[in-house]
């Protein structure tokens, strides 16, 4: 799934199809930010050229951990509110 995939929900009068496309979006979100820390931080291990970056690892690893909270807490409000978050 790619984010362009969520728009239709994204834009739904039904609060349950939203909450599914914010799910979605957030944990494409993460993988990639995940993916991209991976990245950084195996670079800088081995000493070899790794993507560029601004920002401070530390800091896009403290977003991370933000986000994977919010994936939790999104999960957790689908388990009570029977939203279909797969």
């Amino acid at each position: 799934m790619e984010l362009k995939d969520t728009i239709e929900k994204m834009t739904s009068g039904n609060y349950k199809e939203r909450m599914q496309a914010e799910y979605h979006q957030l944990r494409i979100r993460y993988y990639k930010l995940r993916d991209y820390c991976s990245r950084i931080e195996a670079a800088e291990l081995t000493g070899q050229e790794g993507p560029e970056h601004d920002c401070p690892l530390h800091l896009l690893k403290k977003q991370l951990r933000f986000m994977g909270q919010y994936l939790h807490v999104l999960e957790v409000r689908g388990k009570i509110e029977n939203v279909d978050l797969r």
